[in-house]
């Protein structure tokens, strides 16, 4: 059974294809388009899956999208009357979007897949699921589980934030939810948007800045803003948020709460905000752990899936590993909207058709390292780089990894390239950047010279999974770089006296560990342990780079500048090439240096994308 799931419309637009329950394809409309979370109907990504599967429009027997438009539009309606007349200016802004393109969204769907082929039963095979549903679903059915609680958490589906559901075999059961306005994920944005930061793509930032501060605000989050009770469960106070009737995330109370207005995007970062991030990250988590903790005392599970945008926040699920409720958890890599997609195609082949999973052996999930997008043949990557008028040499596997490796030993940035793009927002060895990271300067360089972003940012270690544990305070699997842990005690470097009085951005460029390049101020990495089972050519140049260092750790940061998705296509990685300070770049086996392209190929790159 050919059933394809759709999302798109909010942000983060995405198409996915399962055939009898196994994951076909899957990617994200950005990744084509080179928008941004390009929230359009995801055309390019449809006729990517159905190419990668080698079939027609009509091959596919359902379709189905991610939620339920007509339960959006009932709480947009419900949140107008319960606030009214407060925000009819928004919501009359909303209802002529709603009007002209969302209320009808099936015959808008309808129009839209028409363009990829004729078949007459069209509206029979359009399904619908609800949108924590199908989070729900493309966390349980791919995990590792047979048995597993679920922790769905975001800004909000139709009416429900937060759930909690039970899987079990092919089944999910949702056993409670909170409901909008009440949002952990809107209470996350709503700081990230204080703090100057783009909603729906800065809350990482505001994560990476958390350990730069103190949570000396905590208190005055608990005390104001939301009330947290023993289970988890929590309530907003929305005198002090403007997101349910007005334009912003907040109001002037919010401003009079913490010490003036919410900060300009190109204002500098104080130790204020450093603070208030520090201050949201540790509420967020507390009320996070608390959740977990009562979710596993009612259910009596022993595993913990995660999805929903919340479930990106890497520092709070290692700190749900940590505390030891669940004994294992598994986090839904395209954790955000995107994955929606794939949720609902597999929601409806167990579900609505009630077909079994296959068993599960407790350790090896479904996803396939996430490696769903695109791939390149050697014959057409090197067509299309002729094309470009890039020169490059065509050397066997042996060789590219033997540059590679030099490469990053001589402290040189290296863009790797191969097999099939990753699916989430995730790099993870296809579509990278690499660099060593015992390079104390490495971090600064990468931000400044390669992805133009903000300096006190940190970049993620790829690790062998076999050698994790002596690196890094790790007790699990992170595949999919999701989990936060310390480096451990004797891979660190006791800082000096005056070093440990250095605050904010001052500590940025205090060495703490034999691993500077990954190591944030608090000691912390956002981790990738990496798996020969489903990445076998990076897995071999760590290994190779170990061989070399001693060291079995690169630098991995996504290949893209700020601002731009992920790189798709060998046009992509090249022009991101040309634009940035990477030195050498393997695509494929075609090894290319800067030094040897054509200058006029280097432009202003940066400015060809929207800043997040």
């Amino acid at each position: 059974m050919l059933i394809l799931g759709i999302s798109a419309y909010y942000h983060d637009s995405a198409c996915a294809l399962t055939n009898d329950g196994d994951i076909v394809a899957a990617a994200q409309e950005e990744r084509f388009t080179r928008i941004k979370h390009d929230p359009r109907f995801p055309h390019y990504a449809l006729d990517y899956c159905l190419s990668e599967a080698g079939i027609t429009f009509a091959d596919l027997d359902h379709i189905v999208f991610y939620d339920k438009p007509f339960l959006k539009f009932e709480r947009l309606l419900e949140t107008y009357l319960a606030f009214a007349p407060k925000g009819f200016k928004s919501f009359s802004t909303s209802m002529l979007v709603w009007l002209k393109d969302k209320l009808f969204l099936k015959d808008t769907l309808l129009r839209e897949l028409a363009l990829h082929g004729e078949r007459g039963d069209l509206a029979r095979v359009l399904l619908f699921s609800e949108h924590h549903l199908s989070h729900a679903a493309s966390a349980f059915y791919p995990s590792p589980f047979n048995e597993a609680a679920i922790l769905t958490m975001d800004g909000v589906g139709e009416w429900a934030t937060t759930s909690v559901a039970a899987g079990r075999g092919k089944e999910i059961e949702i056993l409670r939810e909170i409901h909008f306005p009440h949002s952990l994920g809107l209470l996350y944005s709503a700081f990230t948007y204080y703090t100057g930061f783009k909603v729906n793509s800065g809350e990482y930032k505001l994560m990476g800045l958390a350990p730069y501060g103190t949570p000396r605000y905590a208190g005055t989050i608990r005390e104001h803003l939301v009330d947290v009770k023993s289970d988890g469960s929590f309530r907003l106070n929305m005198d002090y948020f403007d997101y349910c009737t007005g334009f912003t995330m907040t109001n002037s109370r919010f401003n009079d709460l913490f010490g003036g207005p919410a900060r300009r995007a190109d204002e500098p970062l104080t130790p204020r905000h450093m603070d208030i991030a520090a201050s949201i990250q540790t509420v967020t988590e507390d009320i996070i752990v608390r959740m977990a903790r009562n979710i596993a005392a009612t259910t009596g599970q022993k595993n913990l899936c995660l999805a929903g945008g919340v479930a990106l926040n890497c520092v709070a699920n290692g700190r749900i590993l940590r505390d030891g409720a669940f004994e294992k958890i598994w986090i839904q890599p395209a954790s955000g909207d995107a994955g929606g997609a794939l949720g609902a195609a597999l929601a409806a082949y167990h579900l609505n058709f009630g077909n079994e999973r296959t068993h599960s052996d407790g350790r090896s999930d479904r996803m396939k390292g996430a490696y769903l997008g695109p791939a390149f043949s050697q014959d057409d990557i090197e067509e299309r780089l002729h094309a470009l008028g890039a020169v490059f040499d065509v050397e066997a596997d042996e060789v590219v990894l033997r540059k590679c490796v030099d490469d990053l030993v001589a402290g040189k940035a290296v863009g790797l390239f191969q097999g099939r793009m990753e699916y989430g927002p995730r790099a993870l060895g296809s579509r990278s950047i690499l660099a060593d990271p015992r390079s104390a300067a490495m971090q600064s360089q990468l931000n400044h010279k390669v992805k133009f972003r903000e300096s006190f940012r940190p970049f993620a270690p790829s690790v062998l999974c076999e050698d994790a544990g002596t690196w890094f305070e790790l007790s699990a699997d992170s595949p999919y770089m999701l989990l936060c842990a310390d480096v451990v005690k004797d891979k660190r470097r006791i800082m000096t006296d005056e070093e440990q009085k250095l605050f904010g951005i001052d500590k940025l460029n205090s060495v703490r560990s034999e691993i500077p390049a990954v190591t944030h101020v608090d000691y912390s990495a956002r981790i990738q342990t990496v798996h020969k089972e489903t990445n076998p050519r990076y897995h071999e140049l760590i290994t190779r780079f170990k061989e070399r260092t001693g060291c079995p750790v690169v630098v991995n940061t996504s290949f893209n500048v700020r601002g731009e998705p992920i790189v798709c296509t060998p046009e992509d990685a090249f022009r991101c090439f040309m634009g940035t300070d990477i030195e050498s770049l393997a695509i494929g086996n075609c090894y290319l240096e800067k030094s040897q392209q054509n200058p006029q190929f280097m432009k202003d790159y940066i400015n060809a994308f929207v800043l997040d």
